[in-house]
């Protein structure tokens, strides 16, 4: 332990809490876990290489999904590793350093994700409710920037979120009641009142989602309002039901362990694995399913690979 102001000590280690209290389910959960991982990176990698090597998705809607399935990639790696040695190990620690580290990482991605979502959401109003513009408006250089800036806010909020955590003493007890570092868990094991911190973060990490989750539902009910015939309205919600089931995805157990004062609930941590492991595995998932374009672009990029191989020489 490092010395503190006082006769207080600061914790150099944090212990995370264990899924599964029995040594042959925590197995099974590596296995699954590991599965659900891999699944994740071969299908957010696969998107982009698609997106990357198909000049007919060389568009803005494909150019904001590659960069999706990026984050997609970053978000579970923050995580993912950590918990699958974790599965196999009898003490699950984490130095201080590193679960600050992890904690800034979580929150920078995640944040970047949202903003990105609420861009995905304004690119599809304006290829729907404003096509004849949409070239103009939505041109390369605007994605760009508009990427940038979603990346740019997420690291702003998520160095307010770790200089705010890490400037809070901690001296004991060091079991954090998550998988992983976040701050609701880590703060609280803080030797101080942290009701003001608290009241910070939580203004700050749940209103970037709840409000973000907002703009996103009023600019879909939008796109549908402004739409007059069925059969286009029927086309609109094919093309926003993705995005949609995407965004409850991720901003619903957001917004249940954001937007409220960091009480503890039993559901926490399940709610912390659902869209910190499962949600970027189902991502591609569901835009490859219901997209006709991509499936098409990985078919094409398939029968590329199968005629290069057999060009091979024996």
């Amino acid at each position: 332990m490092e010395a503190l102001k006082g006769n207080q000590t600061r914790i150099n280690e944090f212990l995370l809490a264990a899924i599964s209290p029995t040594w042959q389910s925590q197995a099974t959960l590596f296995a699954i876990f590991l599965l659900v991982y891999a699944v994740t990176l071969v299908g957010n990698t696969l998107i982009i290489l698609t997106v990357g090597s198909d000049p007919r998705l060389r568009t803005p809607m494909y150019f904001l999904l590659g960069n999706l399935s990026f984050l997609d990639l970053c978000y579970s790696t923050v995580t993912a590793p950590k918990m699958l040695m974790d599965f196999l190990a009898t003490k699950r620690s984490i130095s201080f350093d590193a679960c600050m580290t992890q904690l800034f990482f979580l929150h920078f991605v995640g944040a970047a994700e949202m903003f990105l979502l609420t861009v995905m959401a304004y690119d599809r109003y304006v290829a729907i409710c404003k096509p004849l513009h949409y070239p103009a408006i939505m041109n390369r250089q605007l994605c760009s920037w508009l990427v940038a800036a979603s990346w740019t806010g997420g690291f702003i909020h998520s160095t307010v979120q770790t200089i705010l955590t890490m400037r809070l003493p901690f001296c004991g007890p060091n079991h954090v009641d998550n998988f992983f570092c976040d701050v609701p868990p880590v703060i609280k094991l803080a030797c101080t009142d942290t009701y003001v911190i608290e009241l910070l973060m939580v203004s700050n990490s749940g209103l970037i989602s709840t409000s973000s989750f907002i703009i996103l539902v009023i600019s879909y009910a939008t796109i549908l309002v402004r739409i007059r015939s069925p059969e286009g309205r029927r086309k609109a919600l094919n093309v926003c039901a993705s995005h949609l089931t995407v965004v409850t995805l991720f901003f619903g157990p957001c917004i249940f362990i954001y937007a409220r004062p960091f009480s503890t609930f039993s559901v926490d941590k399940l709610v912390s694995l659902l869209y910190n492991i499962i949600t970027p595995m189902l991502n591609p998932l569901i835009y490859t399913l219901r997209n006709k374009d991509v499936k098409s672009a990985m078919a094409r990029l398939r029968s590329k690979e199968t005629a290069s191989e057999k060009k091979l020489p024996l």
